[in-house]
This record gives structure tokens, sequence and C-alpha cells, in this order.
């Protein structure tokens, strides 16, 4: 890269990205997070800052690009310009536009599923994600069978579920909330 942008002058790129139903504009130093782009940029404060590594996932969001569809992503690991075209929805793009909870959201509500509810976005994100995930019939370390229907039991949520923490330990309830979700699903 040496020689290709001149030493001491910043370089800004523009990508547009649809959040959460609306394409937005970003003029960005190419070293900005999608994270930091959220937060900083467009004022969505939701989606935490947790680790900045992505190991703890309080800034899980959703990607949709091309046939990859309601895919987690943890927002500090991706690059907001490598989200060029995809749409990203975080946890203010879950609840209808008048204001009506995503029923996990409600579930959370429900089941009193945080404490201090600083991952409770990042948990919300990923468990839409592992719901479609598990409708698809994708199988994880826990499953039963490779190929047969995915049954979201105790085991597979906590598996499926495993790279969101709760440093105050609300995990019963959290696995509550999942469960009374996923047993409405179709």
């Amino acid at each position: 890269m040496r020689g290709r942008f001149p030493v001491g002058e910043a370089v800004i790129l523009r990508a547009t990205i649809t959040i959460n139903g609306e394409a937005r504009a970003l003029d960005l130093d190419p070293r900005t997070t999608l994270l930091d782009a959220l937060r900083e940029n467009l004022g969505l404060a939701g989606t935490k800052k947790g680790c900045d590594h992505g190991q703890c996932g309080a800034c899980t969001v959703l990607v949709n690009r091309g046939l990859v569809n309601g895919r987690r992503v943890n927002s500090c690991l991706l690059l907001a310009v490598m989200a060029q075209g995809a749409e990203i929805t975080t946890i203010e793009g879950l609840a209808t536009p008048d204001g009506e909870l995503h029923p996990l959201q409600a579930a959370f509500v429900e089941h009193d599923a945080l404490q201090c509810g600083y991952c409770t976005p990042g948990q919300i994100c990923s468990a839409a994600a592992m719901l479609g995930e598990a409708a698809a019939g994708w199988p994880s370390v826990a499953s039963a069978s490779l190929t047969g229907p995915v049954t979201l039991d105790a085991a597979e949520i906590r598996e499926r579920m495993s790279g969101n923490l709760c440093r105050c330990g609300a995990y019963v309830n959290i696995l509550a909330a999942i469960t009374d979700v996923a047993r409405e699903a179709p």
C-alpha cells in the first residue's frame, strides 16, 4: 500500500449501507468498523461495544446480502466499507415502525431476561438469527442429526447462543425467553 496514498493525508471513502430499511450514505475512514459507524456516525447506540474483539457478542447485528440473509455478525469485526450494498438490521430495526416489539424483544421483557441490559441488544439479534438458522435446518455441534430437523431444546439454544456473553448471569431467563419464542415459531 506504500505510495498509494500521500503520507499524512486522510483517506475518506463513501459507503452506502441500508440500515434498518433506510439507505444511508456515509463518508468514512476505511478503518472504521461497522459498530463505530452505527454508534458514532448514525447515532444508533443500541448496538453495544463490549470487548471490541468479537468475543462477547454485544455488538451483534443482522446482515442481508445476496444469498446471505439474516446472518449474525459481530459489527466490531466488520469494516463499515465492507458492508457497502448490504442491509443491516440493528436492535432498533427489529421492532415494527409503529413500535410493536419483535417477539424476542417482548419475550425478553416478559421473562426479565436482562439485568444491566448491556448485552441484551446483541443477545436478541443473535437469537433472531439463530431462529432463522434452525428454521433453515442448519445443524450445530449440539444437533442430534446433521440432516434432520433442528429441535431447539435447551442444549441446542445454549450452543447456538454461546457467542453472546452476559456478565450479569441472566442466562436462565434468556434461555426461557428464547425457548418461548422458538415454541411459537412455525
